[in-house]
């Protein structure tokens, strides 16, 4: 069944399949959202003209706070990480190259949704941050992801701290590729057209058959370290740090609105 906070559109005669997040102000992802956009990647392969680019983009002002923290309590967490790195893996192997629009606030595991894309538009206002370490736990696909967009150390001292990054910030170390040109009418700028622009002027020109390949070839490295060690972030996540008192007081102490009071 359709999820309404999913909006799916063909654009360019069938050439390009935009997603569009539609649960502001946080469009946050949930367990059938993340289902959704599995049904949606799954429904671009049996169209009759398969797409040769995604454009991901969210409604309202940000594009997402991240992954559902009631999800992350340790009786729900294992069916939302198979749900989140299926996707993931299954991103990583359609040969179909993605651009996302960010506006706001990209946090957590809306950032690590992005991270899988190739081409990362961001408005002026925009804000990056994995800040999971400070709820007791970490962003399990972001370890991967992060270091190979950014470098280890970058990566680290985001995942480690939970600092953000402004859209500036961001630019600079190459989390983001393209600042969207500030408007008379938007001084933060459109990111949707940006990196729709984009992928009309550098992807659709291009070979379907050379674009699908290219995409693969130059993710073959990426998709195997995701498939080899995601496991293993995984058993590490659930079997051993959702067993500790302060993976569990973090998160429900978020839940409650209150400081988490960790052990020392």
């Amino acid at each position: 069944m359709d999820d309404p906070r999913l909006e799916v559109r063909e654009l360019d005669d069938g050439r390009l399949r935009h997603l569009r997040l539609a649960a502001p102000p946080g469009n946050i992802l949930d367990l059938a959202l993340v289902a959704a956009l599995r049904r949606a990647l799954r429904a671009a392969f049996r169209a009759p003209v398969r797409p040769r680019a995604l454009l991901l983009t969210a409604a309202g002002a940000h594009f997402g706070f991240g992954a559902s923290v009631d999800d992350h309590r340790a009786a729900k967490i294992g069916p939302f990480l198979v749900e989140f790195h299926a996707l993931a893996r299954e991103l990583l192997a359609a040969g179909l190259p993605m651009a996302v629009a960010i506006r706001g606030k990209c946090l957590g595991g809306s950032l690590e949704l992005a991270l899988l894309g190739q081409r990362l538009v961001a408005a002026r206002d925009a804000e990056f941050a994995t800040p999971e370490i400070k709820l007791g736990v970490f962003a399990p696909l972001a370890s991967l992801l992060l270091p190979a967009r950014i470098g280890q150390a970058r990566a680290e001292e985001l995942l480690l701290t939970g600092k953000s990054l402004d859209a500036v910030q961001a630019h600079a170390v190459g989390l983001v590729d393209e600042l969207a040109p500030a408007l008379p009418e938007a001084p933060s700028g459109d990111p949707d057209a940006a990196a729709l622009a984009w992928v009309r002027r550098a992807w659709l020109p291009q070979s379907a058959s050379a674009l699908r390949f290219a995409t693969l070839a130059a993710r073959f490295e990426l998709a195997d370290r995701v498939e080899a060690l995601l496991p293993r972030i995984e058993r590490l996540y659930r079997g051993e740090l959702m067993a500790t008192p302060d993976a569990i007081e973090g998160i429900e102490a978020f839940l409650a609105k209150r400081p988490p009071r960790f052990t020392r």
